[in-house]
């Protein structure tokens, strides 16, 4: 039995990964389904399957994340998130209909500035926890 060294990875590490870093494993997913979109239809010979595909699965990312919010701990952030995500969703929805990918293109940088402030929270998190840790460094000071 042939085994995928690559799908294997990417098994390990979603399976290994914190909820922060899961989501944004998603919004990496939508950024490049967007980015092969735009590609796409930004060249003269369109592979209109390719657009519409990169489109769904953007889509598909994006109602995972609409679902996956906690109103009850995340309150007004996640109702905001989620505004966001209908909002994303039905211009992704245009954008596919009409081919068009301008749409695409804001979305995307919508996408972007959520990833980068998971990111921060997430790096955040993960330093306050490194210097939490008791017995976690070398105390030096002898």
């Amino acid at each position: 039995m042939e085994s995928n060294p690559l799908k294997a990875y990417k098994e390990t590490q979603i399976k290994t990964a914190t909820q922060g870093q899961l989501i944004i494993m998603l919004y990496d997913g939508a950024i490049k389904n967007l980015n092969i979109a735009i590609e796409e239809l930004k060249k003269k010979s369109k592979k209109l399957d390719r657009v519409s595909n990169g489109i769904i699965k953007a889509q598909d990312i994006i109602s995972e994340l609409m679902v996956s919010l906690d109103f009850e701990q995340g309150g007004e952030i996640a109702r905001n998130l989620f505004s966001i995500y209908i909002y994303m969703n039905r211009e992704l929805l245009n954008a596919n209909i009409k081919k068009d990918y301008k749409p695409l293109g804001a979305v995307k940088t919508m996408l972007m500035e959520l990833r980068d402030a998971w990111n921060q929270i997430v790096d955040k998190v993960n330093l306050e926890n490194s210097t939490a840790r008791p017995g976690g460094g070398i105390n030096i000071a002898g």
